[in-house]
């Protein structure tokens, strides 16, 4: 009888399928060859030994165009994959927003031969603008594509989203398509980002910004107020939430019980995406 009723269940939902993964570099990405063929390393809540940078796509059942790339954190040595990952694209997909989830390379796990600057930004440029270059194929508008990142993963937002023009600009000469799309995000989110990557100076061709943190963060309250002050005086457009207590990596808030407002922190990232004009109005 048990086995009758689940294959009337598969006839009426059809088999599970898991997020599509896409390589950012269908040869290999370059730097990496040494490692082409290495398998990751996942255990838990992370995963680790990329060598083979991607993204995950999350697609909402009812899709309103805006889309978003997320950098887990982990201290670039390994990737918080559910709770800063997949946990954040379901939260976007419920918003109507299409989320891919990067997998880059770590440059700290011990025996990496991989740079925060070179090989990790790199993954996040492409991130970017592989997503733009594919935007009707994934349904998205190519002018409301976003950046955000965790702790490790918010240093990387920050390295691309707050870098000169020239950084980001497609090259029109590459022989790879990608290449020459924008790697530009419309808008960026960081929470509890790192120290690295905030410029002395933040151009104000910049996107606007959305952060959050806890003043308790030894590691990362800092670098919000300081982004606060640099956006304030490039004419930034941003929003900042920083909780009295909650210390690192609280995540989404899930499971953050005894701290409403750290377990509920999201909902004012819904607010500022409604009034920012990236998704449609939310009941409340």
């Amino acid at each position: 009888m048990k086995l009758l009723i689940a294959a009337l269940l598969l006839a009426l939902t059809g088999p599970a399928t898991d997020p599509e993964r896409i390589a950012l570099w269908p040869n290999g990405a370059p730097g990496s060859e040494a490692h082409r063929g290495e398998a990751e390393v996942a255990q838990d809540y992370w995963v680790n030994t990329i060598h083979d940078p991607s993204v995950t796509i999350f697609r909402p059942e009812h899709p309103n165009g805006t889309a978003v790339v997320i950098a887990p954190g982990g201290g670039h040595r390994l990737l918080v994959i559910n709770a800063e990952g997949n946990d954040t694209a379901r939260y976007f997909a419920k918003l109507g927003v299409t989320a891919f989830v990067l997998r880059y390379r770590l440059a700290r796990q011990d025996g990496s031969t991989y740079t925060i600057e070179g090989n990790a930004k790199s993954d996040t440029l492409r991130a970017m603008r592989l997503v733009r270059s594919r935007a009707k194929e994934f349904g998205i508008d190519p002018d409301k594509i976003g950046l955000m990142g965790f702790s490790a993963g918010g240093e990387l937002v920050s390295m691309v989203a707050n870098a000169e023009p020239g950084v980001l600009d497609g090259n029109p000469g590459a022989a790879d398509a990608i290449d020459r799309v924008s790697a530009r995000p419309d808008f960026q989110i960081l929470v509890y980002p790192g120290p690295l990557g905030i410029p002395a100076v933040i151009p104000r061709t910049a996107p606007q910004a959305f952060m959050v943190a806890a003043s308790d963060d030894e590691c990362c309250s800092a670098p919000v107020l300081d982004l606060v002050s640099k956006f304030r005086a490039s004419g930034i457009p941003n929003e900042v939430h920083l909780f009295a207590r909650g210390g690192h990596a609280f995540n989404m808030g899930v499971g953050r019980t005894e701290r409403p407002g750290l377990k509920y922190w999201p909902n004012r990232l819904t607010d500022w995406l409604e009034d920012s004009g990236l998704i449609g109005k939310q009941p409340h």
